[in-house]
């Protein structure tokens, strides 16, 4: 497993190392956007594996919990805050492989698509 894949939290510079990493089949995660519909429409990190609203969190979050247990997951967001909400709520209830990326999308370098 990738070191970076042991933390809690991870920055943007992480984030694009992982990406780069599983690219290469050397790191094995989900990369989960917790943005609204209109802010990933704007633009979102390339390589997002699917959107999952922080509004519609008692709708999804259940069955996300059931389906990826045992699987690292990287929340993300606009600055990091609304995926810590979601990272730690997961935790809480026994999910230990949630990561947090603070400072989200506002500080990502990488290549955001449309």
């Amino acid at each position: 497993m990738h070191e970076l894949l042991a933390r809690d939290n991870i920055n943007s510079e992480d984030l694009q190392a992982l990406l780069a990493a599983r690219e290469k089949g050397e790191a094995d995660f989900l990369l989960v956007d917790v943005r609204e519909d209109m802010e990933y429409e704007m633009g979102h990190i390339k390589g997002v594996d699917m959107l999952k609203p922080t509004s519609m969190f008692q709708q999804w979050a259940q069955a996300f919990f059931d389906e990826y247990q045992g699987k690292t997951v990287i929340f993300t967001c606009r600055t990091g805050s609304r995926s810590a909400q979601v990272q730690h709520v997961f935790k809480s209830n026994g999910f230990d492989r949630a990561i947090n990326h603070y400072g989200g999308i506002v500080s990502y370098g990488g290549e955001i698509e449309r």
